[in-house]
């Protein structure tokens, strides 16, 4: 699973009112495809748009500014769009999407952790149950970054791999059930975004996720806060039952 974060993760004086994390699972015998598939996607962007195969596409920062001379925000928004699409056509990937709602939370809660924690007890239900393209079964996964906070993200799973409390089911009486995290192997791997097409495919995911909650004007405008809806071929509706996109909404 790679995953990268949009907003960020304070409660007071916050520029941002809502924290999104997407992760996108592959698995290993599609990860070949999955390559080819990033790198024939980013010779059609140097081919039509003339952008570098090279140039990270960040995407707040492609909003705010051009990577080349002359290239306007609506060509450089239509290139994200073009990257969901693009996405949305992978029927062998999968795309987990979780968000905090900052309004309204005491000033001990922890963004991050919530988040983090929601996104990998999805991530190993998903192992467990093989809910994810090709139906693998017993299979074991592992989790690569954007450059976040490691050490934290490495204690967290260490942690959870021990003691890791879930919520009793309604039909279970309240109370919580010990359910440590055994499919998801090793510490968190960092990656520096710049270096992997993947992580940077999950920022554009996490991107949409934000501007679906909390849409900037030019988003607004431009009608882009619904393009996370573009995903929907291949986004874990399973994650939650609540919301119709599969969102984990906290």
């Amino acid at each position: 699973m790679y995953v990268d974060e949009s907003g960020d993760v304070g409660l007071v004086n916050s520029p941002t009112s809502h924290f999104a994390l997407s992760g996108l699972i592959v698995h290993e015998s599609r990860w070949r495809h999955f390559v080819a598939s990033l790198i024939s996607f980013r010779r059609t962007l140097r081919d039509v748009y003339g952008l570098p195969l090279r140039t990270e596409l960040h995407a707040s920062q492609l909003i705010k500014s051009p990577p080349m001379p002359g290239m306007n925000r609506h060509i450089r928004l239509a290139i994200l769009r073009n990257f969901l699409d693009e996405l949305a056509k992978m029927d062998f990937v999968s795309i987990t999407n979780v968000i905090v709602c900052k309004a309204g939370k005491p000033l001990d809660y922890d963004v991050f952790s919530h988040a983090w924690q929601a996104l990998f007890q999805r991530f190993e239900n998903t192992l467990k149950s093989g809910n994810f393209p090709g139906s693998h079964r017993n299979d074991y996964g592992i989790v690569l970054t954007d450059a976040t906070d490691g050490r934290k993200l490495q204690r967290m799973v260490r942690r959870m791999s021990v003691y890791n409390p879930v919520p009793n089911m309604a039909r279970m009486g309240s109370g919580h059930r010990n359910l440590p995290l055994l499919r998801i192997i090793e510490d968190p791997y960092p990656k520096d975004s710049k270096d992997s097409f993947f992580i940077q495919a999950c920022d554009t995911c996490a991107y949409f996720l934000l501007q679906k909650f909390s849409p900037n004007s030019f988003v607004r405008r431009a009608g882009a806060h619904h393009y996370l809806n573009r995903l929907q071929p291949v986004l874990n509706r399973k994650a939650s039952y609540s919301n119709e996109l599969g969102i984990v909404v906290l």
